[in-house]
């Protein structure tokens, strides 16, 4: 991959520092929910999971408008992003509920992802499924957004998470599960996305290319903890922020650590392991008091990196070409109707 900052990559394109930011976003919520970070007065656990999914939201929001700006094609984009989660989401919801039994209602609400929202019949190994239910809530929004308006509708983008963001100041929601109190950290990385392919002007490009990244990280830090308070409205913000500058200056050190191999294959299962991680700690590998419990860690992360790898490379992939046929066959058809 190019260093040249001066140009937009094509959509398809690698983007080896946004793996390494994935994989450090993976590695930051597994912390929180795995091992014990410093005492917990300082909620320095709490602190590390939402810095974790911000980074992960502001990527995600991120590549699929970079892929939308250039290839605004509804049916396609709906397909490949339902073929990346719905398979081992599904499969894994199968599983947890199968063995933890719920409602009917429970059911309808994981399967159809709207468990984040009241009453939230989320369960201990199904809690960390609100943030996909975020996800999904994003991808229709923004397919329907295309669909009405077309690309130009992409540009509605900053003013929907400004307005988002202004509904959490006005409900002093600092952290949330419910997408309309949380999708700003998605739209940030939109917001991103815009100003990256130019779409905002050449001003915001040329700023954020010159901002040290060392203050940026100072402030999403101080963002993610809970006694920040009004600081954490600005987390999307700080991520998204943080996410592009490293991206337009790939000649400094940190982003010539953020492309390093290892991150790239812990980017590559990343999905898989954030999926896969409660469910393994439920059983008798996180089973035990404190000394039992975290003795028993390293062989925890062992089976669940290696079922991660089986599901990412024999599972998740295959789906994931089958879908690119029917969507492949889908174009072919329009076009030759056409």
């Amino acid at each position: 991959m190019s260093n040249n900052t001066t140009e937009p990559l094509r959509s398809n394109a690698r983007f080896n520092v946004l793996d390494g930011w994935r994989a450090m976003s993976i590695l930051l919520v597994l912390a929180c929910h795995l091992l014990p970070i410093g005492p917990k007065f300082l909620q320095l656990n709490y602190a590390t999971g939402v810095l974790g999914m911000s980074l992960f939201f502001t990527l995600s929001g991120f590549l699929v408008t970079h892929i939308l700006i250039s290839r605004p094609q509804v049916f396609d984009f709906l397909v490949r992003r339902f073929l990346r989660i719905l398979p081992l989401a599904w499969l894994y919801i199968l599983i947890a509920l199968s063995t933890h039994p719920v409602s009917r209602e429970a059911w309808f609400a994981h399967v159809f992802f709207y468990a984040n929202y009241p009453p939230k019949p989320l369960i201990h190994v199904t809690d960390h499924l609100w943030s996909l239910c975020v996800e999904m809530h994003f991808y229709i929004g923004l397919a329907l957004l295309v669909s009405m308006l077309k690309k130009r509708g992409l540009l509605l983008i900053p003013l929907i998470c400004i307005a988002i963001t202004a509904i959490r100041i006005f409900n002093l929601e600092h952290v949330s599960v419910i997408t309309h109190f949380r999708v700003d950290e998605i739209l940030a990385g939109s917001i991103l996305a815009l100003i990256y392919n130019r779409q905002l002007g050449i001003t915001l490009f040329n700023m954020m290319s010159k901002i040290n990244y060392a203050y940026l990280w100072v402030l999403l830090l101080i963002s993610c903890h809970p006694d920040a308070g009004f600081m954490n409205y600005f987390r999307p913000y700080f991520a998204a922020t943080l996410v592009g500058v490293t991206l337009l200056n790939q000649n400094t050190q940190f982003a010539r650590l953020l492309e390093s191999r290892w991150l790239f294959y812990i980017a590559s299962i990343s999905f898989a392991l954030y999926v896969i991680h409660p469910l393994l700690e439920s059983t008798w590998l996180g089973s035990g008091d404190i000394i039992e419990k975290y003795s028993k860690r390293p062989l925890l992360f062992l089976v669940l990196f290696l079922c991660a790898h089986i599901s990412t490379f024999y599972y998740e992939q295959k789906v994931m070409a089958w879908g690119k046929n029917i969507s492949r066959k889908f174009k072919s058809v329009r076009s030759n109707e056409c």
